[in-house]
């Protein structure tokens, strides 16, 4: 009888972590989704990538003041450049950076600011950074696009308030 007992001690400890695990997975997935607010690009959230020079808010890509301190820059990536590929912006800025590729794959990355996305074909991707000390944040691309893909960079200067 003990050793029976012993044998369905081992397999409890492999039993609980093996269903523990997938549920805690699920449970991080749930809250990530619902309560992050992480969800898949819907419908809105794509252009033709055939069009995107001819498509809003595209068409016109730049830096847009939406209120005091708050900022929409507009970027087209495509072989092998940003456009644009300088932004400015006054410090303590808020910027959502608007981003879509015309042929590949590319990527957008801000060292020094919390902004990292990968940026598909067609695909309206957006990310949000603050921006409360002037100088120079690079940005590159950071996936591979191709033969001339190291020249693929920008930079956002944010100059000193007055």
């Amino acid at each position: 009888m003990r050793q029976g007992t012993t044998v369905y001690l081992y397999e409890l400890a492999w039993i609980l972590p093996s269903v523990a695990i997938p549920v805690g997975m699920l449970v991080a997935l749930l809250v990530t989704a619902f309560g992050a607010g992480v969800h898949l690009p819907g419908r809105e959230g794509r252009v033709d990538p055939t069009r995107v020079s001819e498509t809003a808010p595209f068409d016109r890509p730049g830096v847009v003041e939406l209120a005091p301190g708050r900022y929409e820059a507009r970027i087209v990536a495509e072989v092998w450049a940003f456009t644009p590929n300088e932004i400015r912006v006054p410090a303590g800025s808020t910027v959502t950076f608007v981003v879509t590729s015309k042929d590949v794959v590319h990527g957008f990355l801000i060292h020094g600011a919390n902004v990292n996305v990968m940026v598909l074909p067609g695909q309206v991707a957006r990310a949000t950074g603050r921006f409360n000390k002037p100088g120079e944040y690079p940005f590159l691309c950071h996936e591979y696009c191709g033969i001339a893909h190291h020249t693929m960079w920008g930079r956002v200067i944010v100059e000193a308030s007055r």
